[in-house]
């Protein structure tokens, strides 16, 4: 009974640590998720800047994973090239590093004494504050959980010297004898026990999926003796487990990029194949760098750790961060000059499919992960979206001129391949909803659920403009069968319409993810009022025309002009709505 409460209470200690780790991350992206947005974006030049920008990103969001999950989305929508997110990925593993120090630093002081009144601070500002500061209280209480998750952790494993102390003195030697054989057995094989320990990181890994909890698992049970008698023993044992953790913590990147795009799927890869060429040179000279770590962890100043005593407890934590820290410095310091090399394995890797073709309408995902949602971040991916969508309706429309200008072709194949694109456009309007709806689940800053608003409705526009545009292939497709003509004057009237809307179609695509600004504003209204007016002229001279000439051809007339319109009004509601999100 005692084991099983023991097992709970540890359980219980990660569950704090974890929850704190998911509410201080999407706190931090409310509060600076347009900022790490346009860092992703824009400060990843060159693969040395890539790997700056990972490691922050992955400090502040406590999560490789989170960060590299984050990279595929960006590369999935070809805001970041497969090179640029090398580079974020490799800083987003040294990033995770930190957690292994905030574990190490435990033993110099009680957690709990800071960790409490962390939260007592955020706790005002989450319930009295509004926008920012809510947020920001969000994430100091975040930010407590996690410190008293993790002194709550440390507590909750016993101590082996004192467990042992206990089981005898009650008889009750099974559990603690069964750890300890095994944790024998495993290192009475020589080098197969760096190999079996790490194997334990990754399936650890991928049983709490984030490698910031197996790191403080591993240093927690290693701190306490439970990883070997000895204080390097179990040192060691910890590095390999932490070398088994490098590689587990690539698996969510992986899930993330199933039923992405090529890109995406080399991004995942490229994390992959990092990782693992670290973890197998790593595996060379594990045994001369451990050693040279351990002498170099005994450097530290006292200042940093704990009395030397009671195992080395503090000894093994700091070893194991200076490894976790060592490794992953080296490995990045010797990868970033083969960055186009690893680049041009993944592409040998994952070949180009034709899925992936230009003008090949791409089904977007929502990617998230079980631990921190990346509602906030992902964004990103639903704007990219909403623009190939406007990009789409420009290139409808493009269609339906070349059918309207070439009345004496048979254009049938062709304007089946726009009924294609129509249904298209419906599909993309499903996918964006359902993926704005997805990162709604949780909730989101003030700031980005006004454009998540703004995101539905111009997907809504676009859509029904998309339809528009359909109908006006229709009513040129009949025109077609049925033998009937415009006259010269009926057909510059409508040409001069066509190319106000075409120019008002690459007006809204340039400006529909951008800032819009009053003057912008009004220039589209001036376009808007100048289609209105020729349909309203057009629509008049066909009404005169009607007594003497063709009713039908008039009216097919009409038509024309009244799909026109429709499409100017939705244009111009994209616009206004682009306008009041930016």
């Amino acid at each position: 009974m005692g084991s099983i409460l023991t097992i709970l209470t540890i359980l219980g200690a990660l569950g704090i640590f974890l929850y704190g780790m998911k509410v201080m991350s999407e706190g931090i992206q409310k509060v600076a998720g347009n900022g790490m947005r346009r860092a992703l974006a824009t400060m990843t030049t060159n693969r040395f800047s890539s790997v700056v920008t990972g490691l922050f990103t992955t400090a502040l969001v406590q999560s490789s994973s989170a960060t590299t999950v984050l990279v595929v989305s960006f590369v999935n929508v070809g805001l970041l090239t497969l090179v640029e997110s090398i580079g974020v990925i490799m800083g987003a593993n040294l990033g995770t590093t930190v957690t292994a120090w905030i574990v190490a630093t435990i033993g110099k002081f009680s957690v709990t004494k800071i960790a409490l009144p962390i939260i007592g601070c955020g706790l005002p500002l989450f319930f009295a504050g509004k926008g920012k500061w809510k947020s920001m209280g969000e994430v100091l209480i975040g930010f407590g959980l996690l410190f008293f998750g993790l002194g709550e952790l440390k507590n909750a494993v016993p101590d082996l010297k004192s467990t042992v102390k206990d089981a005898v003195a009650t008889g009750d030697m099974g559990a603690v004898e069964t750890m300890r054989n095994i944790v024998t057995w495993i290192q009475g094989t020589g080098f197969a026990s760096v190999i079996l320990f790490m194997i334990a990181g990754v399936i650890l890994t991928l049983v709490v999926q984030s490698s910031s909890a197996a790191m403080a698992i591993t240093i927690t049970f290693a701190m306490q003796g439970w990883l070997g008698d000895d204080p390097y023993i179990a040192f060691k044992n910890s590095a390999a487990i932490v070398l088994g953790e490098n590689i587990g913590t690539t698996v969510t990147a992986w899930l993330a990029s199933l039923g992405a795009s090529t890109a995406a799927k080399r991004a995942a890869r490229a994390h992959l194949l990092f990782n693992v060429i670290g973890v197998v040179w790593m595996l060379i000279f594990f045994g001369v760098f451990t050693n040279f770590i351990w002498s170099l962890a005994d450097m530290l100043p006292d200042s940093l750790k704990s009395a030397k005593k009671d195992f080395g407890k503090s000894e093994v934590a700091f070893a194991t961060a200076v490894f976790h820290t060592s490794f992953n410095l080296i490995n990045i310091g010797v990868l970033i000059w083969f960055v186009p090399q690893i680049a041009n394995l993944v592409q040998k890797m994952v070949k180009d499919k034709d899925t992936d073709e230009p003008g090949e309408t791409k089904r977007i995902k929502y990617i998230s992960q079980s631990l921190v949602d990346l509602g906030e971040l992902n964004i990103v991916e639903a704007e990219q979206a909403v623009e190939a969508l406007s990009q789409h309706c420009s290139k409808m429309f493009q269609g339906y001129v070349e059918v309207f200008e070439n009345p004496q072709s048979d254009m049938s194949e062709h304007v089946k391949q726009l009924k294609e694109m129509e249904d298209e456009a419906d599909l993309m309007m499903h996918d964006i909803t359902e993926y704005l709806v997805r990162c709604t689940s949780k909730e989101v800053s003030p700031h980005l659920s006004e454009r998540i608003t703004g995101l539905l409705r111009m997907t809504a526009e676009l859509e029904e403009c998309s339809d528009a545009i359909y109908r006006l292939i229709k009513i040129a497709e009949r025109k077609y069968n049925k033998g009937r003509q415009f006259s010269s004057e009926q057909t510059q009237s409508i040409k001069e319409l066509n190319a106000h809307i075409s120019e008002f179609l690459t007006f809204c695509e340039e400006r529909i993810l951008g800032q819009v600004s009053p003057a912008e504003t009004q220039k589209a209204e001036d376009i808007r009022e100048k289609i209105k007016s020729l349909t309203k002229s057009s629509n008049k001279a066909a009404m005169k025309r009607m007594a003497d000439g063709n009713v039908k051809l008039e009216m097919l007339n009409i038509d024309t002009n009244n799909q026109l319109n429709i499409v100017a009004n939705h244009l111009m509601h994209v616009v206004q709505t682009s306008a009041e999100v930016s």
